[in-house]
């Protein structure tokens, strides 16, 4: 436990910013599943449908600095182009 005043009201923050990092990446692995299992299934018109929310999440995710830059480009360019293979 932390002695320091600053150091309290730190890991207070700390705590605050890991429920929302969690539910950004809870968000963002749930939309891509369901969309790498729309994909699997072979419905490429549902898998555009949700696409956009994927990138919803994929975004938020990046903004919120639970994912890279990089790692969300790779992300939404891979599974677009697994769409595009149906």
């Amino acid at each position: 436990m932390p002695l320091i005043k600053a150091a309290k009201k730190s890991l207070r923050s700390d705590a605050k910013k890991a429920v929302f990092n969690l539910r950004k990446k809870r968000a963002l692995k749930s939309a891509e599943k369901e969309i790498k299992d729309l994909i699997l299934r072979k419905k490429r018109p549902e898998a555009e449908k949700v696409l956009p929310n994927l990138y919803r999440a994929i975004d938020k995710a990046r903004k919120r600095g639970v994912i890279k830059k990089n790692t969300a480009s790779r992300k939404k360019s891979r599974l677009v182009r697994a769409i595009k293979k149906i």
